[in-house]
């Protein structure tokens, strides 16, 4: 099913720094390298900020410089064509109006011209997340002349798994890709770039949480390795 996607102009809207790599990195490295798209990332959210009581940007000047400088490394390890990186606070996209995120993902869809888009589940417990998500939905209303006629979302770790077992919006998978053993390597090594993001093992983050969860993945569909997503919306 993957050759839906052969050729296609992706469009990848994160609320983070490391949400391109934990969502689906492998994914779009095998799409990337056999399947001849085209990819843009979108990246919302400055990333740092929150670790502070209040919001310094100045105080994380020096912390969000080396921050953008792990977006490019961590983008060539996967292999994504551009990046364009915004500056909304961090763990705080519930401060800022709905209507200025939809907005900055309206320019950027009108100069990418994207086919399908991967963004956020919308039901994970991080609030960017969330919002990230329900921008994109509002920015892609399917209006006559609107281009993007597929909306998938995938999953991110220590995001979409913590949420309440009582939260109705949970994950529920329709959509997987195998993804090969290079693929998955691709992935870890980009998150390895993310010196402020990485964990070690048992966190969700970690080299060793990332490969199993692409086992489980595989495992649950009889692959070896395998990427799970949510099929919002594809118009043929």
């Amino acid at each position: 099913m993957i050759e839906f996607l052969k050729n296609k102009r992706i469009m990848v809207v994160v609320a983070h720094p490391d949400d391109e790599l934990l969502g689906l990195g492998a994914t779009i490295h095998k799409l990337v390298h056999e399947h001849g798209v085209k990819t843009h990332l979108v990246i919302l959210g400055e990333g740092i900020t929150s670790r502070s009581d209040q919001r310094d940007v100045e105080a994380w000047k020096k912390e969000l410089e080396t921050h953008k400088k792990n977006i490019h490394a961590a983008k060539d390890s996967i292999g994504y064509h551009t990046v364009s990186i915004h500056d909304f606070p961090d763990n705080r996209f519930d401060s800022v109006a709905l209507l200025d995120i939809v907005k900055v993902i309206e320019k950027e869809k009108a100069a990418f011209m994207p086919d399908v888009i991967f963004t956020h589940h919308g039901g994970d417990l991080n609030i960017d997340h969330q919002r990230t998500f329900e921008a994109v939905v509002t920015a892609i209303r399917p209006m006559e002349h609107e281009k993007v006629s597929t909306l998938i979302t995938f999953e991110t770790p220590s995001g979409t798994e913590w949420r309440a077992s009582t939260d109705p919006r949970h994950f529920i998978p329709n959509l997987f890709f195998e993804v090969s053993e290079d693929d998955l390597n691709a992935k870890i090594r980009g998150m390895e770039f993310y010196e402020f993001e990485k964990r070690k093992y048992p966190h969700p983050r970690s080299p060793e949480a990332l490969r199993i969860q692409c086992q489980r993945w595989g495992v649950a569909v009889g692959r070896q390795y395998a990427e799970a997503f949510h099929l919002v919306r594809q118009i043929c």
